[in-house]
């Protein structure tokens, strides 16, 4: 087989978030959606491949003085690289014409000021779209052409201790068919309705407090962002705990975002807040603390000493710090639990993690790894599914989704495409009293079946015409605050 592309089209929709999002120093209220395709050349014999995904530069830069206008430039940049480097490669397998563009996009960004966290995202939107390709070329889906290693993927190229072995020897033999929403907790998010006054207060259809979540869709798993004031987060955790007493049965995560200095400055304010009674019942029901350090401090060998000496420490997980291949196994070694996995940071790349947490728990038994599932406001009707589709394969049974809670719905697409995601993604999505498809949940849980089930393409199974968006050529970002 030879693996190789044509062409690379990128096409961009403008959305607006509903209410602002608040994570580490980043508030977002918009949020351009970029859309690329590729055409498949040699054995993809023309066909097309699709994938997107929301630019939100400033997650992946954390540099002062950065504006989202200048990290858009920079984030654009890099997609650019990715996809001129992409038609110069011909590969032998999926996994192998990744690799290659990879190392060449690698290779590039070593001579520039681009972290592995931007630059690899260029590789990953085009990686996404030659999966998708293949996919539909194949008539397969996404977990068949993992499990049964279709797509050439070679575990051992990543990971040494993998070597010899295949996803289907770590992986679920069948992939998850529903998953309960892990719900995004902003740290200036309204959890009842006093903290709604006439200003904040939304009038479109869809629930906007913490409380009405709970109420209307059961959900019982949620992420909390920490804002690294220890006064302020422990009187927020207080307050979250007395409003989920309620509950019979939660779990929690807590998210940094890198609001913390050094490893041992997180363990005195760790400490600190821990002290407070009033967040026993938040903690007694902890999975992990994700990202509390600064990703430049995150894997230091002070950072290894300090965890090693630290026996009551959290559960700790890696996002931001997880910007080059092997960074999980850096990650181990110092004494975290595991990582995250979004789409944007790789497909291949998430998979070999998942294979190698696999790999320490079997070896490991009595340790704690985890592979998590996180977001970055996720939305369709392309991004989302294919995200959906890894976690599935993965086996996630809980992932945290954001894209439903900060935009509305689906209600920024065109009506036509807003009918035919309904219609080929019906169990995913459900159709609003006010006609547009926002995200099924039910009792706190999505179904995964369009998804899962995909053959004509990987997780999104629409046959999209991206050419109603703005060709990227023509686009200029202008934000609405101008």
């Amino acid at each position: 087989m030879t693996i190789s592309v044509r062409s690379v089209d990128q096409y961009v929709l403008d959305m607006e978030l509903r209410m602002p999002f608040h994570f580490g120093n980043t508030t977002l209220t918009e949020l351009p959606h970029l859309f690329v395709r590729i055409e498949g050349g040699d054995d993809l014999d023309g066909q097309e491949g699709i994938a997107a995904e929301g630019l939100s530069p400033l997650w992946f830069l954390k540099e002062p003085g950065v504006t989202f206008a200048d990290g858009l430039d920079r984030m654009l940049e890099v997609i650019d690289k990715a996809a001129a480097r992409a038609a110069e490669i011909e590969a032998d397998t999926v996994f192998d014409f990744w690799l290659a563009l990879y190392e060449r996009q690698c290779e590039w960004a070593t001579m520039t000021d681009h972290p592995p966290l931007l630059w690899s995202f260029g590789v990953s939107l085009v990686e996404r779209a030659v999966i998708d390709a293949f996919c539909r070329e194949r008539e397969t889906t996404f977990h068949q052409a993992v499990c049964e290693n279709a797509l050439g993927i070679e575990l051992g190229a990543i990971y040494s201790a993998l070597t010899g072995t295949e996803p289907a020897d770590y992986l679920p033999d069948e992939p998850q068919r529903t998953t309960a929403i892990r719900h995004t907790v902003g740290f200036t998010d309204p959890l009842t309705e006093a903290d709604l006054d006439a200003e904040s207060r939304l009038d479109d259809g869809l629930p906007q407090t913490l409380r009405q979540y709970i109420e209307q869709q059961g959900v019982s798993y949620f992420k909390i962002k920490l804002g690294g004031d220890v006064e302020r987060d422990a009187d927020r955790l207080t307050r979250l705990a007395d409003e989920l007493a309620e509950l019979e049965e939660y779990a929690v995560t807590l998210d940094a975002n890198e609001q913390y200095g050094d490893a041992d400055s997180f363990r005195t304010d760790w400490e600190r807040l821990t002290d407070e009674p009033g967040i026993d019942p938040l903690l007694e029901r902890l999975r992990y603390v994700e990202q509390p350090l600064a990703r430049g401090d995150a894997l230091t060998d002070a950072t290894r000493e300090t965890l090693a000496e630290w026996d009551d420490r959290p559960p700790m997980i890696i996002d931001e710090s997880d910007g080059e291949l092997r960074s999980l196994g850096r990650a181990l070694e110092c004494g975290y639990v595991g990582t995250s996995h979004k789409n944007c940071k790789g497909v291949f790349k998430g998979l070999a993690n998942a294979c190698l947490i696999e790999h320490r728990r079997r070896e490991d038994p009595d340790g704690e790894y985890v592979i998590s599932g996180e977001d970055l406001s996720t939305v369709g009707p392309v991004s989302l599914p294919q995200d959906l589709a890894v976690m599935a394969t993965m086996g996630k049974r809980h992932v945290e989704r954001n894209g439903h809670h900060y935009f509305r719905g689906m209600a920024m697409l065109p009506t036509d495409l807003q009918d035919d995601l309904l219609a080929t993604h019906g169990d995913l999505y459900r159709e609003h009293d006010q006609g547009f498809p926002t995200l099924d949940i039910d009792d706190g849980q999505t179904e995964l079946e369009s998804v899962v089930d995909a053959s004509f393409g990987y997780g999104a199974a629409l046959d999209l015409d991206i050419e109603q968006f703005t060709p990227r050529v023509e686009w200029e970002f202008s934000p609405s605050s101008d």
